[in-house]
This record gives C-alpha cells, sequence and structure tokens, in this order.
C-alpha cells in the first residue's frame, strides 16, 4: 500500500482481544480489493499472536458493510475478487481465535458473509440486513458459502430469493445472528462476550473452534472455486453490469 493511501482496516490489540476495525466511509465500508487485503492481514495479524485469544471485527459510521464495491465490480473481470471474498471467510472460519462480530448498523449482500462467517455475532437491534445480488441480476454465490449453513432453509429461501430488508430480531431468528440488543448496549455486551471467552483456556478455545468449524472449512474447500466462477460469470453479464451502472447513477440520498 503507497504510504499517502488511507488504511482502510486498524488493528488494536488490548489485553487478550485484538479488534480489527473496517473504516472505509467513502464506500460504507464496501468490500474493495484493499479493504479485503488489509482485512486479510490483519486476521493474520490476530491469528499469530500469542497474546491474543478473541478477535472482534467492527466497523465505524453507520454501515457494517455495503457488500462489494460495485464501482470495481463492474468495470473489471470479478473472478479474482470472488476468490478474495472466499479467502476471506475462510481466514474467519479457520482463524484459531474465536471472532466475534460487533455489527452496529447495516450490512449487506457480500457484508453478510462477513458476518455468516463468525463465531458469535452480537448486533444492535437497529441494525438492518438484506442479501439484494437478486435485484441486480446476481445470486449470493461466494457468500452462500458461509450463508447457507447458518439459516434455515426456509429463511433462506425467502431472503436470497426476495432481497428484503429484515431486522436484527429477525436475523437471530434466522441463525444469522447470535444476539441482538439496544443500540446503547452494544459495547457492554460485546465487552461481556469477549470476557466470557476469554477465560477460555487458549487450546481448548482453538481446538473448540476447529471443531465447529470443521463441515463448513469442508464445504468452503470443495465448493469455493465454482461458485467464484459463477460469481464471476454473473458480475460479467451484461444484465448485471446493466443493473451495477444504474445502481451506481441513482441520487445519493
Amino acid at each position: 500500500m503507497a504510504e499517502d493511501t488511507p488504511e482502510l482496516v486498524h488493528y488494536v490489540v488490548s489485553g487478550d482481544v485484538a479488534t480489527i476495525t473496517l473504516d472505509s466511509p467513502h464506500n460504507r465500508n464496501a468490500l474493495s480489493r484493499q479493504l479485503v487485503t488489509e482485512l486479510a492481514g490483519r486476521l493474520a495479524e490476530a491469528d499469530a499472536d500469542d497474546t491474543v485469544k478473541v478477535v472482534v471485527l467492527a466497523a465505524t459510521g453507520k454501515v457494517f458493510c455495503s457488500g462489494a464495491d460495485l464501482s470495481e465490480a463492474a468495470t473489471v473481470p470479478m473472478v479474482e475478487g470472488a476468490r478474495a471474498i472466499v479467502a476471506l471467510q475462510r481466514s474467519i472460519v479457520a482463524h484459531t481465535k474465536p471472532v466475534v462480530v460487533r455489527l452496529q448498523g447495516a450490512v449487506r449482500a457480500g457484508g453478510i458473509g462477513i458476518v455468516a462467517a463468525a463465531d458469535i455475532v452480537v448486533a444492535a437491534e437497529p441494525a438492518t440486513f438484506a442479501l439484494t445480488e437478486v435485484k441486480l441480476g446476481l445470486t449470493p454465490a461466494a457468500i452462500s458459502l458461509t450463508v447457507l449453513p447458518r439459516l434455515t432453509s426456509r429463511a433462506a429461501s425467502y431472503a436470497f430469493l426476495t432481497g428484503e430488508t429484515f431486522t436484527a430480531a429477525d436475523a437471530v431468528a434466522m441463525g444469522l445472528v447470535t444476539r441482538a440488543v439496544p443500540a446503547d448496549d452494544l459495547d457492554a455486551e460485546v465487552e461481556r462476550v469477549c470476557a466470557s471467552l476469554a477465560t477460555g483456556a487458549a487450546q481448548g478455545l482453538r481446538e473448540t473452534k476447529g471443531l465447529l468449524s470443521r463441515d463448513l472449512l469442508e464445504r468452503i474447500d470443495a465448493r469455493g472455486e465454482d461458485l467464484s466462477q459463477l460469481s464471476a460469470r454473473l458480475f460479467g453479464s451484461d444484465e448485471a453490469r446493466e443493473a451495477m451502472l444504474a445502481f451506481l447513477s441513482r441520487p445519493k440520498g
């Protein structure tokens, strides 16, 4: 990264908790190539730090993650981008430390893959969710690797096919979110969860997370490339490109 390029993902360790924060306000923390690369690096840094027992994924602003960076996706081949999203989900699932998402605001499309890959998700009650790919001629291909195993089949069908917005309480009922709390209680609840996790022995946390993640890792490794190719094919289609360009040209409210 060039010296004059602002950092989009911050990393802070306090005690035995590493907090990784998405900070890309210009595109609502979208999954640009720079952000994905930095996030992967920060996750690796936390994995290698023996003083860290718990990782928190957080974000600045009103939006946790708006999904793929459509300004990039509309103009460049997407297969490498889709592979990077698959790899990012895998790095969260395969991480040796429990990963907790502090979900302060809206999350859309590809961002839901990060949420689904994490071990525990604490959401503020005003947070909203939507898998909007269908409206752009796309499908949640790469993120289905982690999202589908979290959701009931009925919830997945409704969320994937309608693209409707749903609430944090809905997300708990669907299996995507662990707990929804009032916005003012979010930090206290994340702190409480992290403190509870940190009472575990490092070996116990590592081996238990590995046990929980085994089937999901097998799914990612078996289907990741095929779904990356599907994602790239759809992103490259005329229908999707037209829809993305129309979306990007809408007046910003």
